[in-house]
């Protein structure tokens, strides 16, 4: 399982970063982006924290930890600004934190995300056939996710991704050790969003595409 939208301690999640990774290679991953919640207030000081994981991840054989930031009910005009702020502070990886209908996210939040071209837009909800274009004109990764309330909408974005062309990726958004999962499990919300095996296979691909590009 390669899963790039998980959080620690660092903002809401229950785990510190390394028992994270220890219960996410139990699990059976062997890519695990960690990319906790932040906005201007805490951008900050989670990078100066989970940026340490360069250095110590290695303490975990058999599973890559990759430092993100998921950028979380920000204003959307303020996105561009802080996707840039998030590069510059050397996170790895940018999400953010899509207009699900679970949470009562700015409008706008989408296109301005996929307009600053961040990595990941997570559970994008109720996304538009323009802003799935867009998406996939910009290289953005849309995300089908596991997590409940978030994962009402995976079948309008697959259905739209599909159409378009935009590239899918799975992750968990998980904040607990239970909202881990096996890649038997994430097949089936993949299935059950209307898409394939063959789907799944290649939202992991670009997920490691995407561990490839960071590391040039």
């Amino acid at each position: 399982m390669i899963d790039l939208h998980t959080h620690t301690l660092l903002s809401d999640g229950e785990l510190l970063p390394l028992e994270l990774a220890r219960r996410a290679k139990v699990k059976g991953y062997r890519i695990l982006g960690i990319s906790d919640h932040v906005d201007v207030t805490t951008i900050e000081n989670v990078a100066a924290s989970i940026l340490k994981l360069l250095k110590y991840a290695e303490l975990h054989e058999g599973i890559r930890i990759v430092p993100g930031a998921e950028l979380t009910h920000c204003p959307a005009k303020q996105i561009g600004e802080l996707t840039a702020m998030a590069h510059r502070l050397g996170f790895s990886y940018v999400v953010v934190h899509g207009e699900t209908i679970a949470e009562p996210v700015e409008e706008g939040t989408n296109a301005a995300a996929i307009e600053a071209g961040v990595d990941i837009l997570a559970h994008p909800g109720l996304i538009t056939p323009k802003e799935v274009e867009a998406a996939k004109d910009r290289g953005v990764l849309l995300e089908i996710t596991t997590r409940k309330g978030h994962s009402l909408t995976n079948g309008h974005v697959a259905k739209l991704a599909r159409a378009a062309g935009a590239k899918l990726v799975i992750n968990t958004d998980s904040h607990s050790p239970s909202d881990l999962v096996t890649d038997a499990e994430a097949l089936k919300v993949v299935l059950g969003a209307g898409l394939g095996e063959e789907d799944f296979a290649a939202m992991q691909q670009n997920a490691e595409a995407l561990i490839r590009k960071i590391a040039r």
